[in-house]
């Protein structure tokens, strides 16, 4: 049976981002001070804001939402459907959303290895 994968978990796990989570006003300075299209400062972001958020899921839940990035990052999606319907605390736009994506999909990836 073919596996079937939904773009919205990986919406669900950026919500952390998301303007309409606004019940954190450290989280959010944390996520405006980082420059979203640099690499190693976005690894920094998902490190201090995701990783927790990444654990509250059950292990399960954890590797459907890496095999989902994965999927569509094998599929060459452009990833709209995800950042078109999001307004974020990030100070810039994401230009490259497929890197947004490398970078996210290596550090869960990351989180995984290292365990809770």
């Amino acid at each position: 049976m073919k596996k079937s994968y939904n773009i919205e978990i990986i919406r669900g796990l950026l919500f952390v981002f998301d303007i309409e989570n606004a019940d954190d006003e450290e989280r959010e300075v944390i996520i405006a001070s980082k420059d979203v299209n640099d690499d190693k400062e976005l690894a920094e972001l998902f490190d201090l804001v995701l990783r927790s958020e990444f654990f509250e899921y059950q292990q399960k839940g954890r590797e459907t939402i890496v095999s989902t990035i994965s999927y569509f990052l094998n599929q060459n999606d452009n990833f709209d459907r995800v950042f078109e319907r999001m307004t974020t605390y990030f100070d810039d736009k994401v230009v490259d959303q497929t890197r947004f994506m490398k970078v996210l999909l290596g550090c869960l990836q990351r989180y995984q290895m290292e365990g809770g």
